[in-house]
């Protein structure tokens, strides 16, 4: 036997509730009636009460309880092998990982909050979904095909840093065309890409990119990390110090969210853009009210064990002790 709802267990801990609740009630009847009568001569005196019969009927209702949350959880037993052919989504996740990412406008890091978001996100696929991971720079690389395989996906990203790419410097064009190339042979399900980035784009042509994109069918939504006002880029040099970004004139960088490029990206192949807050990442929204409405591959169909529901049972028992709780009497029979 399994259960196929197994957290229904934990209404038990109301089973003591109920059992003070009955008590109290108890006592409280037991309160009223010694107005009239001595406690000891209750029992006789008030013949349409028994106290034996008040306890059988509390352990009814208990019981009862009991067993309602046995259907609760619902048990399960014997199984049948069905074929089961799934539907889910292809996403391709491209995350920036350029020195600018380290920048702290967005904490811990707009890098690693990046990393975390995309987490989160992994835990809300049903594992029908299809998800890979490029990361990008000055170049860009698949750093984990469209897998189901979602712990060797989840590997990968941790594994992201902004050594993961050898050359510096910021080009989405270039990250465009490897997620364009990533979907080749994939022609059953929309191409859904998502492009998290400050959108600080140094080289390349990104909005070219994002029409041969739309050419191929891949719909790319962008999430914009960190601030409009921008922040200084932290780095740690050679000897583990933390100091501030500079350029080639020894000018300290300073980077900007650059909203406007992601927005024309998004347009152009028919997505969205979200803006990353402190509050709340914009995955979600994205999963949930764009991606949703993608179509979806047909999964490998697979044979699976589909087992025989039997909470009828014990929801069967609680209905009849219930039944017997109501007609059961707490009145004593009486002699003629």
């Amino acid at each position: 036997m399994i259960f196929a709802n197994p957290h229904a267990w934990h209404w038990l801990w109301m089973l003591p509730l109920i059992a003070a609740g009955l008590h109290l009630f108890y006592q409280h009847r037991c309160k009223m009636m010694s107005r009239f009568a001595q406690e000891h001569l209750i029992e006789d005196l008030a013949q349409g009460f028994s106290k034996k019969h008040y306890r059988l009927k509390a352990i009814l209702v208990m019981a009862a309880f009991f067993f309602m949350v046995a259907a609760l959880s619902r048990p399960q037993w014997g199984y049948q092998i069905r074929p089961v052919k799934r539907h889910g989504l292809d996403i391709m996740v491209v995350i920036d990982v350029s020195k600018s990412m380290l920048t702290q406008d967005v904490l811990p890091s707009r890098l690693e909050r990046t990393r975390l978001a995309v987490k989160d996100l992994v835990m809300k696929l049903n594992g029908s979904d299809h998800i890979g991971l490029i990361a990008f720079a000055g170049d860009a690389m698949v750093m984990c095909p469209l897998t189901y395989d979602y712990n060797g996906f989840l590997l990968a990203l941790d594994d992201l840093s902004t050594d993961s790419i050898p050359r510096g410097g910021t080009n989405i064009s270039q990250a465009i065309d490897e997620s364009i190339r990533a979907y080749q042979g994939k022609t059953d399900s929309d191409k859904a890409v998502i492009l998290v980035t400050d959108g600080e784009d140094e080289e390349g042509n990104a909005l070219d990119a994002a029409r041969r994109a739309r050419e191929k069918g891949v719909k790319i939504f962008t999430v914009g990390v960190g601030t409009r006002e921008g922040d200084l880029i932290q780095v740690t040099d050679a000897n583990g110090q933390t100091e501030f970004m500079k350029d080639a004139q020894g000018n300290v960088v300073k980077s900007h969210l650059n909203e406007n490029l992601l927005q024309q990206i998004a347009y152009i192949t028919g997505g969205a853009y979200v803006h990353s807050g402190a509050e709340r990442f914009g995955l979600d929204y994205l999963y949930d009210r764009q991606l949703s409405k993608l179509k979806k591959h047909d999964a490998e169909e697979k044979q699976a064990r589909i087992y025989d529901e039997r909470f009828q049972w014990p929801l069967t028992l609680a209905f009849v002790l219930l039944l017997a709780e109501a007609m059961f009497l707490n009145r004593k029979r009486q002699t003629i």
